[in-house]
């Protein structure tokens, strides 16, 4: 456990110092969300309706714009090659690495995409159900994203196939947090349904997805 934490705030602290993790995709957030108005014009009521899936759909690409970090910086000085080898189960370094890449992108994200649905005139009483349905959800596009990162370690600009691979899988994530949220400003589906199917979605993710990273890190390194 003592490793396992320790790996984490490792993390966690590489995020801080070398930056381009949450602030790239805090910044990539606000832009995506800024140049929808301009896009499809200023109309209150039109904003208001598509608020709350803009903002999850710039929500899981800005999680995706960070998501090569979890692996491919460790690969590169040759950190993830002590990390296979060490006492630590493979699978709980997967698990440590993306709980990291959470809590340094996902939660920031997460807590600063009700802010921005102001521009998207979202109404107050939206923000508290949208925090609650991106902080569920935002942990399964992490470690959904884990996945695809594991599989393109050491492939060269790897992102864009990182991409390929991980957007299907967003999918039901995206159409529950979504309605999730709606149903929370509009109705008529209660907001517990597809909350329940969200966190359902989420904590499978957070079971089964550092197995599979760790069996495509193993067939990388074998």
């Amino acid at each position: 456990m003592k490793l396992f934490l320790a790996l984490v705030q490792r993390d966690l602290v590489l995020a801080v110092r070398l930056g381009g993790g949450a602030g790239m995709a805090l910044a990539f957030l606000l832009v995506v969300v800024t140049m929808i108005p301009l896009g499809l014009g200023a109309d209150p009521n039109m904003l208001e309706r598509i608020a709350p899936g803009t903002l999850w759909v710039a929500l899981l690409l800005s999680v995706l714009l960070s998501s090569d970090r979890i692996f491919q910086a460790d690969f590169e000085d040759g950190s993830l090659d002590v990390m296979m080898l060490g006492p630590m189960p493979v699978e709980m370094v997967a698990f440590a690495k993306t709980l990291a890449h959470w809590l340094a992108t996902g939660v920031p994200l997460a807590l600063a995409a009700p802010l921005l649905g102001i521009l998207l005139n979202l109404p107050p009483s939206a923000f508290l159900p949208l925090i609650a349905t991106t902080l569920i959800g935002s942990p399964a596009l992490s470690f959904l994203a884990a996945v695809g990162a594991a599989l393109t370690v050491g492939i060269r600009r790897g992102g864009l196939l990182l991409s390929v691979l991980v957007l299907p899988l967003y999918v039901p994530i995206l159409i529950f947090g979504v309605s999730a949220a709606n149903a929370a400003i509009t109705g008529p589906l209660p907001f517990g349904v597809p909350a329940l199917i969200l966190t359902a979605l989420s904590l499978s993710t957070i079971v089964l997805c550092p197995i599979a990273a760790a069996a495509a890190l193993r067939i990388h390194f074998r």
